[in-house]
C-alpha cells in the first residue's frame, strides 16, 4: 500500500488534458467505487479508533495520525449502506475536501486507474433524488460508482451556507437584479450551495451539471447569435466533472474567439499550489476553494462592480 500513493507529481500532467486517476475501493460487498487521486493524501490500514460519545452515527471514531487527530467516517453508512464490519482488514482513505482533512473508512482498496473524463458519465436517470453519486464509469467491464463526497460531508458536518450581511451593499444588490450567472457543478449539493449564495446577492442563476453540457450550451447560444458575454455576467465552474472537466471547459472557451473573453472563475474542493498554477495555464480569471459563502460572495460582488463600471 505504501507504493500506491507514490509519484503523485507525475500525475499532475494528467490534469488539463481532461484526464484523471481514480483510486478504486470497495465498501461492503462487491461494488467498486472511485475517488480522484488528487483528493487523496494517504491510504492506510484502519488504525485504532477512539469512539467519541454523542458524535454523528457515521463517525466510527477518531484516529491519531501523523496529520493530526481526524474523524473517521464510515463511507458505507454515510451513503445508506451497512457499516464496514471487519476493521482489522479495513482501510482508511485520508482526503482533503474544502480545505479540511478527514478519513473515510472503507472495506478494501483496489488500485489506481488512469481515466479520461470523457469516459466518466453522469449517473443514470432514475437513481432517485437522494442518490450519492456524481458519476459512473466502467473499468474492465465492471461498473465503478463515484461518490458525491460533498453531499456526504454536508450531511455529516454541515457548514455555514449564509453570507455575512456586509458582503453585499445596497447598490450591488440593486445592480444584481439585472444580471445572470452561469454555474456548473456535478454535485447536487454544491449546485444548491452556490445557487443559494448567488440568489442572496440577487442575480439570476442558471445551473448545469457538467463541463460538456456547459460547453454545448455556450456553443448553442453563440451559434444562435446570442453574445454569451452579454447574457451572462460570469461562469463559475467546478473542476472535477464527468464528460469534460473545468480546465478543459476553460481552455475551450479561451480558444473560441467569439467567447474568449468570457469571465470564468473555477470553484473547486481541490486545493494547493498546483491547481492555482493550472488556473493560470488555462487562462481562468480566478480560483476559489469550496465552500465559503463570504469568499464566493466577494468574488461575485467584485465582478458586478467591475461590470457596472465598464458600462
Amino acid at each position: 500500500m505504501a507504493g500506491l500513493m507514490e509519484s503523485v507529481d507525475q500525475r499532475t500532467q494528467l490534469v488539463g488534458a481532461n484526464r484523471l486517476e481514480l483510486l478504486l475501493f470497495r465498501m461492503e460487498g462487491p461494488q467498486i467505487y472511485g475517488i480522484n487521486v488528487f483528493k487523496v493524501k494517504e491510504v492506510l490500514q484502519c488504525p485504532k479508533l477512539t469512539v467519541l460519545p454523542h458524535s454523528h452515527p457515521v463517525v466510527r471514531g477518531v484516529a491519531h495520525l501523523r496529520v493530526g487527530t481526524l474523524p473517521i467516517m464510515d463511507l458505507s453508512m454515510a451513503t445508506g449502506g451497512p457499516k464496514v464490519g471487519d476493521l482489522s482488514n479495513a482501510f482508511v482513505i485520508i482526503t482533503e475536501y474544502n480545505l479540511k482533512t478527514q478519513g473515510f473508512l472503507v472495506g478494501g482498496v483496489e488500485r489506481i486507474v488512469n481515466m479520461n473524463w470523457g469516459d466518466i458519465h453522469p449517473p443514470p436517470k432514475g437513481t432517485g433524488r437522494e442518490h450519492y453519486l456524481t458519476a459512473v464509469t466502467q473499468v474492465e467491464g465492471k461498473l465503478v460508482e463515484i461518490i458525491d463526497v460533498e453531499k456526504v460531508l454536508a450531511e455529516v458536518s454541515p457548514m455555514n451556507e449564509t453570507m455575512s450581511e456586509n458582503v453585499v451593499s445596497k447598490q450591488v444588490a440593486e445592480d444584481a437584479k439585472a444580471l445572470h450567472v452561469l454555474i456548473v457543478d456535478d454535485s447536487k449539493i454544491a449546485r444548491k450551495q452556490v445557487t443559494r449564495c448567488l440568489e442572496e446577492i440577487g442575480v439570476e442563476v442558471t445551473a448545469l451539471n457538467d463541463g460538456l453540457e456547459a460547453w454545448n450550451h455556450l456553443q448553442e447560444l453563440t451559434e444562435s447569435g446570442v453574445r454569451v458575454q452579454d447574457k451572462y455576467l460570469m461562469l463559475i465552474s467546478d473542476i472535477e466533472m464527468p464528460e469534460m472537466d473545468g480546465y478543459t471547459l476553460t481552455t475551450n472557451v479561451r480558444n473560441d474567439s467569439r467567447i474568449s473573453d468570457f469571465h470564468i472563475v473555477l470553484h473547486t474542493s481541490l486545493s494547493g499550489v498546483f491547481n492555482k498554477a493550472m488556473v493560470e495555464k488555462v487562462g481562468a480569471d480566478g480560483f476559489i476553494s469550496k465552500f465559503n459563502p463570504d469568499i464566493l460572495g466577494d468574488v461575485v460582488v467584485k465582478r458586478i462592480e467591475e461590470f457596472t463600471k465598464s458600462r
